[in-house]
C-alpha cells in the first residue's frame, strides 16, 4: 500500500496525543477518588459507573479519527478488476477423434463441460465466444456477454458438426481472431484485449497452416493458449473396428509459445478442469492501483457511530 498525501499521516500524532491525554485524566479522576475517604457513604450517593464500558465510546472515537486521518492520506493499492472489453474465444475440436473413450465419458463431452465450467469463473463483463472446428472452422458464438447463448452454443458441439472432416488448427485461429475483430464498432481501430482458449487432440490435417495464423494472433496481440487433451492409448470404434488416435500435442505447443500463449496438457477431465481454471486466473482480471481511502473513511464512520452508541447507551448523551 502506498500514500498519495503521505505528509497527512501526520495528524496521526495528533490522535496520539488525545489518547495520551484521556489516560493521563482517567488517572487524575481515580486519584481524586481515593482522596474521598468514606467509601461507604460514597457506594451510596454515586451512582454505579460502567467501570471498563466507560472508556468504549473514547476507544471507539479516537480509532475513528486515525482511520479518519489514513483516509486523508489517500491510500492507494493494487485492486484486482475485470478488464473492460475484454474477449476470449474458446475454440474446442470436435474432430472424430474427439470421440474417443479414453477420457471418461469421451473427450468431446469432457471438454465441453469443462468449457462450461470455465466459461463461469470468468467476469460476467467479459465477452466470450465460441468456434467449433474439424477439418474447417466455424463461429457457433460471436463474443458477447450473454451467457445463455454461450451455454446453447457449448451444448450444441458434437462431432461432425463442421461438415468436414479433419483438423483444422490454423482455421480455428484464423476465426477467432475475426471474431475478436468484429466485437463492437470500435474493435478495428482499438482492438479489445482478447485471448483464445484452443482444445485438441490432434496435429493440424488440414486448412490453413496453424503458424501463418499463429503469426496473425502475433500481430493482432492475441495470445493463444493451447490445451492437448487425451491420452497416447485412445482409440475410436469404427464398424467395429478400433482405430488409434493418440494425442498430439507438438502444433499445440509450437503455436502457444508463438503467440505468448501457454501450453497445457491434460490426460483426464479433472486435469482438464484445473488446466481451464489455471487459464481463467491469468485472462480474467488485471491488476490496477486505486485510491481505497473510502475503505478507512468507511470504517471510521462505522466506528463513529459505535462510539455514540454506547454513549448513549451508558451516560444517555452523546461522546
Amino acid at each position: 500500500m502506498s500514500w498519495q498525501s503521505p505528509a497527512r499521516l501526520l495528524l496521526l500524532f495528533g490522535v496520539l496525543a488525545l489518547a495520551v491525554g484521556y489516560l493521563l485524566a482517567q488517572r487524575r479522576h481515580s486519584r481524586y477518588a481515593v482522596r474521598f475517604t468514606n467509601l461507604r457513604l460514597l457506594d451510596r450517593v454515586a451512582p454505579a459507573r460502567p467501570a471498563w464500558r466507560r472508556h468504549v465510546p473514547a476507544g471507539l472515537f479516537l480509532a475513528m479519527l486515525a482511520l479518519l486521518v489514513v483516509g486523508f492520506a489517500r491510500p492507494e493499492a493494487e485492486v484486482r478488476v475485470p478488464r473492460e472489453r475484454a474477449t476470449v474465444m474458446v475454440a474446442v475440436d470436435v474432430s472424430t477423434s474427439m470421440l474417443a473413450t479414453d477420457v471418461e465419458p469421451d473427450r468431446l463431452a469432457a471438454a465441453k463441460e469443462a468449457a462450461r465450467r470455465f466459461v463461469e469463473g470468468l467476469p460476467d463483463e467479459f465477452n466470450v465466444g465460441l468456434v467449433a472446428f474439424a477439418g474447417s472452422a466455424a463461429v457457433l458464438v460471436p463474443p458477447s456477454t450473454d451467457r445463455e447463448a454461450l451455454d446453447e452454443g457449448i451444448e450444441r458441439l458434437a462431432e461432425g458438426i463442421t461438415g468436414v472432416q479433419g483438423t483444422a488448427i490454423g482455421e480455428a485461429i484464423s476465426a477467432s481472431l475475426g471474431a475478436v475483430k468484429s466485437l463492437d464498432a470500435n474493435a478495428a481501430k482499438q482492438p479489445p484485449p482478447a485471448r483464445i482458449i484452443l482444445l485438441s487432440d490432434g496435429a493440424n490435417t488440414s486448412g490453413m497452416d496453424p503458424m501463418e495464423a499463429a503469426s496473425a494472433a502475433v500481430t493482432a496481440k492475441v495470445p493463444v493458449h493451447t490445451i492437448s487433451f487425451g491420452t497416447p492409448g485412445g482409440f475410436v470404434d469404427r464398424g467395429g473396428r478400433p482405430i488409434q488416435v493418440p494425442v498430439d500435442g507438438q502444433t499445440l505447443k509450437a503455436v502457444a509459445e508463438d503467440t505468448g500463449g501457454r501450453f497445457h496438457e491434460a490426460g483426464s477431465s479433472q486435469e482438464l478442469r484445473e488446466v481451464y481454471e489455471d487459464i481463467g486466473s491469468s485472462v480474467g482480471w488485471r491488476k490496477e492501483r486505486q485510491d481505497i481511502s473510502a475503505r478507512f473513511i468507511g470504517l471510521g464512520l462505522v466506528f463513529a457511530m459505535g462510539a455514540a452508541a454506547g454513549s448513549m447507551r451508558w451516560f444517555s448523551r452523546l461522546p
